[in-house]
């Protein structure tokens, strides 16, 4: 989901060119880059100025892949959002995105309907990307298409059972062993709206296509899926799918654990946990970051555990595609750029020392791509520079829960979702099947025409 951001400016950063890039970073089955060569590319989401440490750590990392590939010059596009819906089309419609451009892992089929992307496919092995066979399959397939790669993943998520401790504490349950299934959800938010003072046990987004995102989310946790394997036709409207609304309905009316404000959206649920006045709601886990660094609460207060259900958690986040045309030394060189800033252990994003040196937070588990030996090489970093309580995420690290994407077209399917959501929330008298059957036929609508 995006979050609101600064309006973008750009910004240039020259690297001396000099030097060809090595076989190393830039070999492949495509070829390696000419001697005498010199290429330039353009590359958006250079954090802005008014982060300053983000901002302050692509300028080095820019300059220190500059001394490694001197023959290279990127030139930095700062964005904050990175990509905006509107912007971003009216881009790939013009193809003026940039040379290596940032996208969301939903944005594959619209990036290719407008034929906006390079397959690099012949270009990324463990050569130029070693840490490849230890990046989650499930985080690939979300840049394939046809068993072509058309992207380079820099960060992710799964979504998860977040929680606030400290209510937990004052409840009398175990910070520990979050609840893992929803009947244990249901127990655990009965003793903490007990604690009363407007405390809610669990909270719930109904409004601006979070209620259907968050339905997705529960409905994957419960081993249910949104459309059918060909995308045509919903698929939601099935016993896990209501199982989803019923238990919504019923914490809210049943048990009277969710409170009376409803219609909640994002940040809603953050702030009331930041609050101390919400025991859990799913979550991902840069949510924590957002109630620690704006809402200004304690990293200590807050837990994450796996997706209630366990059967799948929906997996979430972005990328770098190759803007169609691109040269290949231009794709060489951009491939490069993201495995030194985004992909290799102990470098770019993965120097936790001088993350924290920087005074941002590290132990949070995001990203979530590694596995294997990189896995285990960036836990043991990340636990020597931790200014996090990473302990508080062992139960959701704990579990290996599959990663699985949203629906192709989802923020369209997300709005005839907020409904049923939002009608159990608000209408005692509400008929969970007749709104799942509403929403479907909405849904066949929908991506009939999209056919």
């Amino acid at each position: 989901m995006s979050r609101t951001g600064l309006v973008r400016r750009s910004v240039v950063v020259a690297v001396a060119a000099g030097v060809s890039m090595s076989a190393a970073a830039c070999g492949s089955s495509g070829g390696t880059a000419d001697g005498a060569a010199k290429v330039t590319i353009s590359v958006d989401c250079q954090p802005p100025v008014t982060k300053a440490a983000e901002r302050k750590q692509w300028d080095e990392d820019v300059a220190a892949f500059g001394k490694l590939y001197p023959n290279v010059t990127i030139k930095s596009k700062d964005a904050s959002p990175c990509e905006e819906p509107a912007p971003f089309t009216a881009q790939l419609k013009g193809k003026t995105q940039t040379d290596v451009f940032y996208t969301y892992f939903t944005d594959l089929d619209q990036v290719l309907d407008a034929d906006g992307a390079e397959d690099i496919s012949a270009y990324v092995n463990e050569t130029t990307v070693p840490a490849l066979k230890d990046i989650d399959p499930s985080v690939l397939a979300t840049l394939k298409d046809g068993g072509k790669l058309y992207g380079l993943p820099t960060s992710n998520y799964k979504m998860g059972l977040l929680y606030n401790r400290k209510l937990f504490k004052q409840a009398g349950l175990d910070p520990e062993r979050p609840p893992a299934t929803w009947a244990e959800i249901r127990e655990a938010a009965k003793k903490i709206a007990a604690l009363g003072n407007g405390v809610n046990g669990y909270g719930e987004y109904s409004a601006t296509n979070q209620g259907g995102w968050h339905y997705t989310a529960e409905l994957y946790g419960l081993g249910g899926a949104m459309v059918s394997e060909d995308g045509k036709r919903a698929a939601f409207n099935t016993p896990e799918g209501r199982q989803v609304l019923q238990n919504l309905y019923d914490m809210r009316w049943t048990d009277g654990t969710m409170g009376a404000a409803q219609s909640l959206k994002w940040p809603d649920l953050m702030t009331q946990m930041a609050a101390d006045k919400l025991g859990m709601y799913v979550g991902a886990p840069d949510d924590i970051t957002y109630m620690v660094q704006t809402l200004k609460g304690d990293y200590e207060a807050y837990g994450m555990g796996p997706m209630p259900g366990g059967k799948a958690a929906l997996l979430g986040g972005n990328d770098y595609m190759f803007k169609k045309g691109s040269t290949p030394d231009q794709i060489k060189a951009g491939i490069a750029w993201i495995n030194f800033k985004y992909l290799t252990t102990g470098k770019g994003q993965f120097d936790y020392a001088r993350t924290k040196a920087d005074g941002l937070p590290v132990g949070l588990p995001q990203p979530f791509f590694f596995t294997g030996a990189s896995l285990a090489a960036d836990n043991q970093a990340k636990a020597a520079s931790a200014t996090v309580p990473v302990r508080n995420y062992a139960p959701y690290l704990a579990v290996a829960v599959p990663g699985r994407t949203e629906p192709a077209n989802a923020q369209q399917l997300y709005k005839v979702l907020d409904n049923p959501v939002s009608a159990v929330l608000t209408d005692q008298g509400a008929d969970v099947a007749k709104l799942l059957a509403d929403a479907e036929a909405q849904v066949n609508q929908v991506l009939a025409s999209l056919q």
